[in-house]
């Protein structure tokens, strides 16, 4: 038996686990996840609220992993408890494995987020504290938990972690509490050679309440976790000191600690001994997926206090529950993901708006009827029309979270990211709003919501050219085809991985925002024009319904049209002005509006051909580029758009520049009709 403290083997036994996980897969990273070790056994043990038989419990704490890429610590951490099996950590990285290279959503199994492009981590986790901090307004100190984190060097340097700080700290988080896994080494160098920053008087700036500590103390963790727990205006950041690869020897006993090597390789690649450092671990190299005995009894005895203690505060939300029946079921309504019952058909939608505009009405409704929406604009509520919910409610505030809106600042990436926190915590429903041309600044937290199957909410106004004098910067070209990629990509589950919606006009707009709610298991993107749009003629809202399927006849010819023209938002407008036109000649023309060109290939093989027949020659009309719509059109046609940047001018003026004008559809079509 042992003589070192408990708390050091288990911490060693997380240890022996990491690096035999790494090694078997010949792939990881095990360093860092060493030097973690300490402060993940003191969280888990004895800070963390959870429910080791119920670990999708609601009201626990909750622990959001920044680097993923030390994945192994958090797998021996839950293996400790009963959450993932040795058997399932032999099969890190493996193809189809429980325990991939870096951890996926999985509430059953102790997984709060995926985690992998460093600095998401913790900016979902001021997301999850944001909600939490809501609905503690909304029903009462009993839902009160906290929010913990994990970040590491690369976390840190990572642009988002501005913003996560800046918000984190205005809003005066106290159930934020983050571990920075400070151990001066990342993939490819020392830090020192990449910056040389006072991370705690940047946190302190923001804020936050911050305190130092050796890392791989569990003395000294316990101290910073009291302080943090007793912190009530702040976030608190405890910077670790830790030791990368700590218990690492080579071939001749000497220590390997501290290494840059064993960062991101097999121990063994990179110059340690495998066999001396978990003997050195107190593990057996011919048997190093093991847990010792005694930390065996104390996790025993850790998970029935925790199950004890979460039974504990489920019979007391029982109570709660009992004697409040009306907000017991708003509660929940509100964690039930089910889709929010709303008359759109009494949405009443100005004719020729713009449609930012008819969104903004949706959004003023949706301020009305959905008490757990919110809405985040990054500075542009006034322009996004995000304002439309904004004028109905309030802005957070550091202690008050009676509001429904979160006032981002310019930080569409880290806005993007808080959302995606704010859907796995769940309870509410995220909206964002930004331009168009700036949801280059959100993708890689987008990527991430569609990983994870999150129903966030993207408003993106300003979609194209027609911005304007704004000039070339501020006018999407390439975006629309870049994020329809995204209906293209299948999830996990076997579906698109995302929703894109660009309605032509205001009753599309309605359609578009409740094919939008009743979307729950993917993100949607609403793209919206900044000018005003005709309506289509004779637009209704129930005509509009025809976009649920994601491509509809909007104007249908008498007899077999010569021509099928397909567009997707103000485009489609132009194609009817260029339609009168090609009549005057007496070719038949028929208009197809493609809200969602994903929605549409998901339908019947009947359908499709029904819309849009093989047939019958077919002109698409986009604003972007032309890829947009080449898979619709195919080679029975051709497609109009813009293959270029565009320019500084009036927007009318760019429409006749570029040809989008009835006009220049009118000599398109007659050009494909001649082919």
């Amino acid at each position: 038996m042992s003589n070192k403290r408990i708390e050091d083997r288990v911490a060693d036994n997380i240890r022996l686990l990491a690096i035999s996980m790494v090694e078997k897969a010949k792939s990881g990273h095990p360093g860092g996840a060493m030097g973690g070790a300490d402060f993940i056994n003191i969280l888990y043990s004895e800070y963390l609220n959870y429910d080791p038989n119920d670990l999708a419990w609601v009201n626990r704490d909750r622990f959001y992993l920044d680097p993923g890429h030390m994945s192994p610590m958090l797998y021996a951490q839950l293996v400790l408890i009963d959450a993932f099996s040795l058997d399932d950590i032999k099969e890190f990285r493996q193809w189809k494995s429980l325990t991939p290279g870096h951890p996926e959503v999985n509430f059953a199994r102790g997984i709060e987020n995926t985690s992998g492009p460093l600095g998401q981590g913790h900016t979902m986790a001021v997301g999850a504290a944001i909600t939490q901090k809501f609905l503690q307004e909304r029903f009462g100190d009993w839902t009160k938990h906290n929010i913990y984190t994990f970040i590491s060097d690369g976390g840190i340097q990572e642009e988002i972690s501005q913003g996560a700080g800046r918000i984190a700290g205005y809003l005066g988080l106290d159930n934020l509490i983050m571990f920075y896994d400070s151990n001066d080494i990342q993939l490819s160098t020392e830090t020192n050679v990449v910056t040389s920053e006072d991370t705690a008087k940047k946190y302190e700036s923001w804020g936050w309440s911050v305190m130092t500590i050796d890392g791989n103390n569990p003395d000294e963790i316990r101290k910073a976790l009291d302080a943090a727990n007793a912190e009530t205006e702040k976030p608190f950041l405890i910077i670790g000191k830790t030791i990368m690869g700590k218990g690492l020897l080579d071939e001749n006993g000497a220590s390997f600690e501290a290494k840059v090597s064993t960062h991101g390789q097999p121990i063994s690649a990179a110059g340690a001994s495998f066999a001396k450092s978990v003997e050195n671990l107190g593990g057996n190299p011919e048997n190093p997926f093991e847990i010792f005995e005694d930390v065996a009894e104390l996790y025993a005895k850790v998970k029935k206090e925790k199950s004890e203690y979460a039974q504990k505060r489920k019979a007391e939300q029982a109570e709660w529950e009992k004697a409040n029946p009306e907000l017991a079921a708003k509660w929940e309504k509100f964690f039930s993901n089910e889709v929010p019952e709303i008359d759109y058909s009494a949405i009443e939608q100005k004719p020729d708006t713009a449609t930012r505009v008819a969104s903004s009405t949706v959004l003023a409704t949706f301020a009305e009827q959905m008490e757990n929406m919110i809405v985040s604009s990054a500075d542009l509520a006034n322009s996004d029309k995000t304002d439309g919910f904004l004028k109905k409610t309030k802005s957070f505030t550091k202690g008050d979270f009676s509001g429904q809106f979160l006032q981002s600042g310019v930080a569409e990436l880290t806005m993007a990211s808080i959302a995606n926190g704010m859907a796995l915590h769940g309870g509410v429903i995220p909206v964002v709003g930004t331009f168009f041309v700036f949801s280059d600044y959100m993708k890689p937290a987008i990527r991430i919501a569609a990983l994870q199957e999150l129903p966030v909410k993207y408003v993106w106004t300003h979609d194209a050219f027609r911005v304007g004098e704004d000039g070339p910067t501020h006018q999407p070209i390439e975006q629309e085809a870049q994020i329809r990629l995204m209906e293209r990509v299948q999830n996990h589950s076997g579906k698109n991985s995302m929703l894109v919606v660009r309605p032509a006009d205001a009753n599309e707009t309605t359609v578009a925002w409740k094919m939008a709610m009743e979307n729950t298991n993917s993100p949607t993107g609403i793209i919206l024009s900044r000018q005003n749009v005709k309506n289509l003629p004779d637009s209704t809202y129930q005509k509009a319904l025809g976009a649920e399927r994601g491509a509809y006849v909007v104007k249908k010819a008498e007899g077999q049209p010569d021509v099928i023209m397909l567009a997707n938002g103000s485009e489609v407008s132009t194609l009817f002005a260029g339609a009168e036109l090609l009549e005057k000649e007496g070719i038949k023309t028929e208009i197809v509006s493609v809200i969602s060109e994903g929605i549409f290939n998901n339908q019947d093989e009947d359908y499709k051909k029904e819309i849009l027949p093989a047939n019958v020659p077919k002109f698409g009309l986009t604003a972007g580029l032309t890829v947009s719509l080449e898979s619709l059109v195919k080679d029975n046609g051709t497609v109009w758009g813009l293959n270029h940047f565009g320019y500084s001018a009036p927007f009318t003026k760019l429409d006749k520049e570029f040809g989008f004008n009835a006009e220049n559809v009118y000599n398109q079509v007659k050009l494909l009709l001649k082919k």
